[in-house]
């Protein structure tokens, strides 16, 4: 299968730095579905007019906030509506190195059953406390996957396999806000999909908006590691066999 790649980028209170981003991404010649997860009426707006200017741009418009995994799954239907296989999906706050975008390409068109996904590299401006969770979470998605195949459970830096990931989705309890990234992978792994795991540099812009609320999220996170700790603790007595995921 060749597949048919497209690019989705979530966005909520990102508006300024998405319609930068829009303005580079046209160089990589794929269609981009810009997600406008409920934003205010004056982002919206910018975020249409952006849509409006480049034609490579469609916008997926929810009228309210439902959270990045909310948003990244009404992008990947409209991607799979459109005739899209593959989605590489791209944070719009600034994060990301664009310029690693071909080698995302090319794993996925490589590995083309796989979950493609990137293993920060940080720099001076990663906060200690991202750090320390990172660690955290690498620990718990291994004890719920019973393996060590998901190098990195938390960039958003991915390339999804749409079908899998639609998929997936499906289970009730999928985790759609700060949750969403870790969760969807570990799902992705109960269902057989293989991994592979791409290094990329990751910075945190300066004054840069966060869309993590500290409590809430926290909490989220929290119980979704308990809901899938017992949910590995109940596919035990299944059997199955989990597949490898390589770092490149």
């Amino acid at each position: 299968m060749i597949p048919q790649l497209c690019l989705i980028v979530p966005v909520y209170r990102h508006a300024a730095t998405a319609v930068r981003l829009m303005n580079s991404l046209g160089a990589y010649g794929l269609p981009v579905f810009l997600v406008d997860d409920g934003n205010t009426a004056e982002d919206a707006a910018i975020l249409a007019r952006s849509g409006a200017e480049h034609a490579f741009v469609t916008v997926v418009r929810r009228h309210e906030n439902g959270g990045k995994g909310a948003a990244v799954i009404d992008g990947l239907r409209a991607a799979a509506m459109a005739g899209h296989s593959h989605a590489l999906q791209i944070d719009a706050d600034g994060q990301h190195d664009i310029a690693d975008i071909p080698r995302f390409i090319e794993a996925a068109r490589s590995n083309p059953d796989a979950l493609i996904a990137g293993v920060p590299q940080f720099d001076a401006t990663a906060p200690l406390g991202r750090r320390v969770g990172r660690v955290i979470s690498r620990v718990c998605v291994w004890a719920e996957t019973l393996s060590l195949d998901i190098a990195d459970p938390m960039c958003g830096f991915r390339v999804y396999p749409i079908a899998a990931t639609l998929r997936a989705a499906e289970s009730r309890w999928l985790g759609m806000r700060m949750d969403f990234d870790i969760e969807i992978l570990v799902r992705l792994h109960w269902l057989g999909v293989p991994f592979r795991f791409i290094r990329t540099a990751v910075i945190y812009p300066q004054g840069g908006i966060s869309n993590f609320r500290m409590l809430k999220d926290n909490v989220s996170i929290s119980a979704m590691h308990t809901r899938l700790l017992l949910g590995m603790a109940g596919r035990l007595a299944t059997g199955h066999f989990l597949r490898r995921g390589k770092v490149a």
